[in-house]
């Protein structure tokens, strides 16, 4: 194993921490928690600074991880479904990023492309394991959960996560 794939291994696991012990700033009030998206961020965090394959993995296992030990988000559908969303960030924005020229913009533009991409993907995998039989999941509920309600943790991360990214990348050099 290269010096590089431990730091980056290293990195990945200390952003899981981050993002397990997050959600407990915003938890305890659970309206403002869902709106502030706190695991989201270690996950582009991660995308951006480890690459492509590690924002993936710790974007599949975090909300998986986190539900399994704190019981929040609820595994079935909530945690199954932001396992895919977030390991979209993560892989979108490491991707983008990775091919672009590494500036404040392509930050922006990897963080909004995965944000779209992901949130598509969570209501694919909301349909497919809530089902359309009944309108259980519909046009309002998608719109609403990966949009409307989402805005104070969308403009939090885009705030957060460039400075954050900006200041560590050139410190981590990984």
């Amino acid at each position: 194993m290269k010096k590089t794939d431990i730091k980056r291994l290293g990195m990945s696991a200390m952003l899981i921490a981050v993002g397990l012990v997050l959600p407990f700033f915003t938890g305890h009030i659970p309206k403002i928690g869902n709106m502030m998206l706190p695991m989201h961020i270690p996950v582009f965090i991660c995308g951006f600074i480890c690459g492509w394959k590690y924002g993936a993995v710790v974007g599949f296992v975090l909300p998986l991880l986190r539900s399994v030990i704190f019981g929040m988000p609820v595994l079935y559908p909530v945690a199954a479904a932001m396992a895919v969303e977030l390991a979209t960030y993560g892989l979108v924005c490491g991707l983008i990023y990775y091919h672009s020229k590494r500036s404040i913009i392509s930050i922006y533009v990897s963080m909004i492309a995965a944000m779209i991409s992901g949130r598509i993907l969570w209501g694919i995998a909301e349909v497919a394991l809530l089902g359309i039989k009944g309108n259980a999941f519909t046009w309002q509920v998608f719109i609403s959960g990966a949009f409307l309600n989402a805005i104070p943790g969308i403009i939090l991360q885009l705030i957060v996560v460039p400075l954050i990214v900006t200041r560590i990348k050139p410190a981590a050099r990984v």
